[in-house]
């Protein structure tokens, strides 16, 4: 053997370059040839080391299912944090600039889950758990989770859309503050006039 002889790429080091590959592009729709560009291999050795293109993308959707697991825990606030607050810091996340290109991303797989993607929709459901679970933690009540969630979901599409974060941001704060109303009046003794 040659001392020449070059070092084997690291598998696991290979699938991290092509999800950054993914987020920079925005979208997990790359073309073999951009993808090995972007890796830094050949496309036939993007093969050998993942069998098929499928086999890439299966393990990317599982990396970033476990950076944004590890993202999302509900330890990442103290345990009496406000609502508010873990909103208020979450949305500062999702919109932060290094964000953009896994929302992309993440709104590519929900697109092929829309169009019927098994592994795109449990990636989705995953996601949905996630965030579920960590806003219990926090928020009283399923229906008080998902109503914010779904405020949340809505924020961030216009934010794709726009790119001005001010609104959703907006948009979480008012809804505090009209929760705070509605709970301070319904906390109040009726008037026994």
């Amino acid at each position: 053997m040659s001392a020449q002889r070059k070092a084997q790429p690291d598998p696991q080091q290979l699938l991290e370059r092509c999800l950054a590959a993914f987020i920079a592009s925005g979208t997990i729709d790359l073309s073999l040839d951009r993808l090995a560009q972007s890796v830094g291999i050949s496309k036939r050795m993007l093969i050998h080391y993942f069998g098929s293109r499928e086999n890439i993308e299966e393990g990317a959707m599982t990396l970033l299912e476990d950076r944004l697991r590890a993202q999302f825990q509900p330890r990442a606030f103290a345990p009496h944090t406000a609502p508010k607050t873990v909103l208020e810091t979450l949305w500062k996340q999702t919109t932060a600039p290094g964000s953009r290109g896994i929302l992309l991303l993440v709104m590519d797989l929900s697109r092929r889950a829309w169009n019927g993607s098994a592994r795109a929709k449990a990636f989705y459901a995953e996601q949905q758990r996630l965030w579920v679970d960590l806003l219990e933690n926090f928020l009283p009540g399923r229906a008080i989770v998902e109503e914010v969630l779904q405020l949340f979901q809505g924020a961030v599409l216009a934010y794709l859309i726009t790119g001005d974060p001010e609104p959703g941001r907006r948009s979480l704060a008012r809804f505090f503050s009209a929760k705070r109303a509605r709970t301070a009046r319904t906390a109040r003794p009726l008037d026994p006039r």
